[in-house]
C-alpha cells in the first residue's frame, strides 16, 4: 500500500501524531540536560563559596626534630612535585593552578606570660606576591643572640597592621618567645595584605588577623597571631622544642568540576590521602580537607533532587507515552477499514503490521529527530536519557502501531459481538490486581517507617513505590467505576427522562478498552498536583527559612555597640516603621565554666514587628526563656553586666535570627544596667545600602535578600522550574487526551446517536446524553488523580528530605491548596462538555444515510 497516500489522506491524525512525538523528545531530552547544568553549575558555586580551608588539599606534616626540619625552599618544592604526581587522574583537572607553602609554629607563648598571649613564627612561599609592607622593610636573615648563657636564634619578622594595637607590639620591637627553648624576634616590617578578601587567606587567616581563643574551663581569652619571616628564616627554625608543622596546599579549581564526577572525586580524595601516607618517612603525611565532606553534603541534595526529578519526569515520559499510543490509536481506527479491505483481498499479516507501523513511523521518526535536534539548543551535557528518551518514543509508537493490526487482523473479515457489554476477567488477572493493590500502600508503609536506605544514592524503593500507588490507584477506579454509575442507573431508571438512563448507561456498560485512554488523566493529574504541591511546599518553607535567618524585615549586627546617635539617623531613614534595640553577648550561667548566648530585647516590641511572619516568639515580660539545653533549672543566676536573677518563663527550641541549637536565652533589655546596644531589628522598607553607610561597622541583612539567595540557588530554582514546566506539560497532556478519547469513540458514539434521533432525539438531547456518557469517567479520574497527587507527598514521608532546597528546614508544610488541582479538574470537565458539544454539531450536519447503512435499523 501507498505510505504516502495513506498520510495524505489522514494528514490532520499524522499531524497531531508529530507534533506530540516533537514535543514529548523535546521534553524528554531537553530538561536532563537542563538539569544537569543545574547540577553542574550548584555543584562548583558550593565548592566556590566554601572556605578555600575546605575544598583544597593540603598535605601536612609535623616536625619533631633536626632530621625532620626542611631548611630550605628547595626541600619544599621538591615535595609539592611528588604530591603533584602521584595526585589520582580524577583530581588533575580540578588542581591545575599553582599552590602554596608554609612552615608554621603553634603555641609559641611569648616569655613571661605564662600561655597569656601567643606569636607564632611562620613562612610563606609567595609573601611577596600576597603582602604590602607598609611599615619598615621586609625580614631578613635570623642572627643569633646570648640568652640566659645559651645561644637562641633571633628571627626578623613582619606583623599584619592590625596586630600592633590589639597585641600591644611595636615596629623595631624584640620579644621573647617559648618558656623551655628560647628564641627571639624582631619586628622589622608591618604588613598589609594586597587583597584581603582572596580565598587564598582562609589557610593562613592566623597571619592576617589576631585569632582569640578561650582555653579549656578558662574564662579569659588568649590571643594568637603568626608572624612571617624570609625565607633565610627556614634555616634556624627548627621542630625541636617546638610545635612545628609544613604545609602544602593543592587548589582546587571549582570550574572544571561537574556533578558527574562527584562519586569520583571522592574515591581520588580518600585514594591521594592513602597515597600520601605511604610516603611517610618519619612524622606521618596527611591530606587535610573538607572536600569529601562537601561532596557528600552535595551529593545528598542531589540525589533528593534527582529522585524527585525521577518521579515527575518518569509521569511525563508515560503520560506522554499514553497520550502518543491513544493518538496511535486513532491513526489505527481511521485505518481500520483500509486494513481490513486489504487482508480480506489476500494481504499478508506483515503486509497489515508495516503498513500501519511505517504510516506511524511516517509521523514520528521526523518528529523524534527533530526534538532531539532542537534539545541540542539547551545548554548541558548530553546524557544518556537523551539519546534514548526519543528511541524509547519511536519505538513504543511503531510497536504498538504494528502489533495492534497484527492482533485485530489475525484472521480476514475479522469481526466482533457489539452486543458484549464486559468481559469476566481471569482469576490470575484478579490476583495480580489484588496483590498490586494490597502491596501499594503496604511499600508506601514500609518507605515511611525505614525512610532511605542508608547505603546512599537512589533507593529503587523510593521510585518503585508511587508508580504502584498510581498502578493501584489506577486499577481501583478502573474496576469500581462502574458501580456507583449502576446505582445511579437504577436510579434514573425509575425516573420518565431517556437521556439520563441512556447516557449513565453508555458510561457505566464502557468497555475496559475505552476506559482505559482516560485513565492516562489518573497519572498526569497524580504527578502534576504532586508537582504543585512539592513547589508550593518548598516556597512556603523557604519563606519561612528566610525568616527564621534574619529574624526581622531587616537586621543590623555589629561587634561593638552602636552609638545612640547612630540609632536615632538610623530612625528618621524615610520608610523606616518600627526599630527594636537588643543586645547580644555571651554570658556566664551560675559561677561555673557554663556559658551561654543571650538576648537582651524587648520582646513585646519584636513580637509587633513579626506579625503576619511565618515565625513567632511567646511573650515575655519578665525572667527568661531559655533553650531545651538550659531547661529546668527555675529561677538561675547570669553574670553578664551584673549579676542577675532570671525564673525560667518558657523553652523555645530556637530564636529567630539568631540560635537554632546549643545554649540560648532571651531576657528583657531592662535588665541590663545599661544596655550596650549592637543589634537593630528594623520593621519598614529602606534601601540597605544606606544603612550599611550609615553603621559602616555592621552587617546589614533583610529577610527579603535572604530569600532571593536561597530560591538563587541553581539547584533549588532548577527543582522548581522542573516542578512547573512538568505540571505545566502534564496539564496540557491531560487535556489533548480528554480530547483523543473524544475522537476516538466519536464513530461508535455518531452511530449510536444517529439510532437515537431515528426514535425522535432532539439535539439538545443528544448534546445531554454525549456529555453523560463522558463526564462520569473524567470526573471520577480526575478526582483519583487529585486525592493521588495530594496523598503523593504524605506517603513518600521521609524518603523525599527537600530540606536543602528552603534553607535546611525540612519541607513538611504540604498545604492543601486546591486552587491548581481544581483548576484542572474543571478544566478537563470543561473540556469535555465542550468536546460533547462540538461533536453533537458536527453530527448533526450529517444526515443519517450518512451514518447508517442498509440493514442497521431493524
Amino acid at each position: 500500500m501507498r505510505t504516502w497516500l495513506l498520510a495524505r489522506v489522514h494528514l490532520g491524525t499524522v499531524a497531531v501524531l508529530f507534533v506530540l512525538t516533537l514535543s514529548a523528545c523535546l521534553l524528554v531530552a531537553g530538561l536532563p540536560r537542563a538539569m544537569q547544568t543545574s547540577y553542574d553549575e550548584a555543584l562548583r558555586r558550593a565548592l566556590t563559596t566554601a572556605p578555600a580551608v575546605q575544598t583544597d588539599l593540603t598535605v601536612t606534616v609535623e616536625s619533631h626534630g633536626q632530621n625532620e626540619d626542611l631548611r630550605e625552599r628547595a626541600q619544599f618544592d621538591s615535595r609539592d612535585r611528588l604530591w603533584r604526581e602521584i595526585l589520582p587522574a580524577g583530581l588533575r583537572p580540578l588542581t591545575t593552578g599553582a599552590g602554596h607553602m608554609s612552615a608554621k609554629t603553634t603555641l609559641t607563648p611569648i616569655t613571661g606570660t605564662s600561655g597569656g598571649a601567643y606569636v607564632n613564627l611562620g613562612w610563606l612561599s609567595d609573601a611577596d606576591r600576597r603582602v604590602d609592607w607598609v611599615q619598615g622593610r621586609a625580614p631578613g636573615a635570623p642572627a643569633t643572640s646570648a640568652y640566659q648563657g645559651e645561644t637562641i636564634p633571633v628571627f626578623e619578622v613582619g606583623v599584619v597592621e592590625e596586630a600592633l594595637p590589639e597585641m600591644g607590639l611595636k615596629l623595631g620591637q624584640t620579644i621573647m618567645l617559648g618558656e623551655n627553648d628560647y628564641a627571639a624576634v624582631k619586628i622589622v616590617g608591618v604588613f598589609r595584605a594586597k587583597d584581603p578578601g582572596a580565598r587564598y587567606w582562609s589557610h593562613d587567616s592566623d597571619i592576617l588577623h589576631v585569632i582569640e581563643q578561650q582555653p579549656p574551663g578558662g574564662q579569659d581569652h588568649v590571643k594568637h597571631i603568626t608572624t612571617l619571616m624570609s625565607d633565610a628564616g627556614l634555616t634556624a627554625l627548627s621542630g625541636e622544642g617546638r610545635n612545628l608543622s609544613y604545609r602544602w596546599v593543592l587548589p582546587l579549581d571549582a570550574r572544571a568540576a561537574n556533578a558527574l564526577d562527584v562519586p569520583g572525586l571522592r574515591a581520588a580524595a580518600a585514594e591521594f590521602d592513602r597515597v600520601v601516607g605511604l610516603q611517610t618517612t618519619g612524622s606521618p603525611y596527611r591530606v587535610e580537607t573538607a572536600l569529601s565532606k562537601l561532596l557528600g553534603d552535595f551529593l545528598a541534595a542531589l540525589s533528593t533532587a534527582q529522585t524527585v526529578m525521577y518521579l515527575v519526569l518518569g509521569g511525563l515520559l508515560t503520560v506522554a507515552l499514553g497520550v502518543i499510543v491513544l493518538a496511535v490509536q486513532l491513526l489505527a481506527d481511521k485505518l481500520d477499514h483500509t486494513l481490513t479491505l486489504a487482508r480480506a483481498r489476500g494481504g499478508s499479516l506483515p503486509q497489515v503490521a508495516g503498513t500501519a507501523a511505517a504510516l506511524t513511523g511516517l509521523a514520528v521518526a521526523p518528529a523524534a529527530l527533530l526534538g532531539y535536534a532542537l534539545s541540542f539548543l539547551v545548554p548541558g551535557p548530553v546524557l544518556p536519557i537523551v539519546h534514548a528518551g526519543p528511541a524509547i518514543v519511536v519505538a513504543v509508537a511503531v510497536g504498538f502501531a504494528a502489533v495492534r493490526p497484527a492482533l485485530v487482523h489475525r484472521t480476514p473479515l475479522h469481526g466482533s459481538r457489539g452486543d458484549v457489554a464486559t468481559a469476566r476477567p481471569s482469576a490470575k488477572r484478579i490476583t495480580l490486581e489484588v496483590l498490586v493493590v494490597v502491596l501499594a500502600p503496604a511499600g508506601a508503609y514500609l518507605l515511611r517507617a525505614r525512610g532511605l536506605s542508608a547505603s546512599g544514592g537512589q533507593d529503587p524503593f523510593l521510585l518503585v513505590v508511587p508508580v504502584a500507588l498510581t498502578a493501584a490507584a489506577a486499577l481501583i477506579t478502573l474496576r469500581c467505576y462502574p458501580y456507583p454509575l449502576r446505582l445511579l442507573v437504577r436510579l434514573t431508571s425509575r425516573g420518565r427522562a431517556a437521556v439520563p438512563f441512556l447516557g449513565l448507561t453508555r458510561a457505566a456498560r464502557a468497555r475496559a478498552g475505552s476506559l482505559l485512554p482516560v485513565l492516562i488523566l489518573l497519572p498526569a493529574l497524580g504527578v502534576s498536583v504532586f508537582a504543585a504541591v512539592v513547589s508550593d511546599g518548598i516556597a512556603t518553607t523557604q519563606r519561612t527559612a528566610s525568616w527564621q535567618q534574619v529574624g526581622a524585615p531587616i537586621k543590623v549586627t555589629a561587634e561593638s555597640e552602636i552609638p545612640a546617635e547612630v540609632i536615632e539617623r538610623v530612625r528618621g531613614l524615610a520608610g523606616v516603621e518600627q526599630v527594636v534595640l537588643a543586645q547580644t553577648g555571651r554570658v556566664q550561667i551560675g559561677y561555673g565554666a557554663e556559658r551561654a548566648e543571650a538576648i537582651a530585647v524587648d520582646v513585646a516590641q519584636w513580637r509587633r514587628l513579626l506579625v503576619g511572619a511565618p515565625v513567632g516568639l511567646p511573650p515575655l515580660s519578665d525572667g527568661a526563656l531559655v533553650s531545651p539545653e538550659l531547661r529546668g533549672r527555675g529561677t538561675f543566676e547570669m553574670g553578664w553586666q551584673s549579676r542577675v536573677k532570671l525564673a525560667t518563663r518558657g523553652v523555645i527550641e530556637s530564636v529567630p535570627g539568631f540560635h537554632t541549637q546549643g545554649k540560648f536565652l532571651i531576657v528583657p533589655i531592662g535588665v541590663q544596667t545599661r544596655p550596650a546596644v549592637n543589634t537593630l531589628l528594623i520593621g519598614g522598607d529602606v534601601a540597605l545600602p544606606e544603612l550599611a553607610r550609615l553603621v559602616p561597622s555592621a552587617i546589614v541583612t533583610s529577610q527579603e535578600s535572604a530569600l532571593r539567595a536561597i530560591q538563587d540557588d541553581p539547584l533549588t530554582s532548577t527543582v522548581r522550574w522542573t516542578l512547573v514546566i512538568v505540571t505545566v506539560a502534564l496539564a496540557a497532556y491531560a487535556l489533548i487526551a480528554v480530547v483523543l478519547s473524544l475522537v476516538i469513540g466519536a464513530a461508535e458514539r455518531a452511530l449510536a446517536v444517529s439510532f437515537l434521533r431515528t426514535l425522535g432525539l432532539s439535539e439538545r438531547q443528544a448534546q445531554r446524553l454525549t456529555v453523560l456518557e463522558i463526564l462520569p469517567m473524567i470526573v471520577v479520574t480526575a478526582l483519583v488523580g487529585l486525592g493521588l497527587g495530594l496523598g503523593l507527598p504524605a506517603a513518600l514521608g521521609p524518603g523525599v528530605d527537600l530540606s536543602s532546597y528552603a534553607g535546611d528546614l525540612p519541607v513538611g508544610d504540604y498545604s492543601l491548596d486546591l486552587f491548581l488541582p481544581s483548576a484542572l479538574t474543571a478544566g478537563l470537565a470543561a473540556v469535555a462538555v465542550l468536546g460533547a458539544y462540538a461533536h453533537t454539531a458536527i453530527s448533526r450536519r450529517r444526515s443519517l444515510g450518512a451514518v447508517l447503512r442498509v440493514g442497521d435499523l431493524p
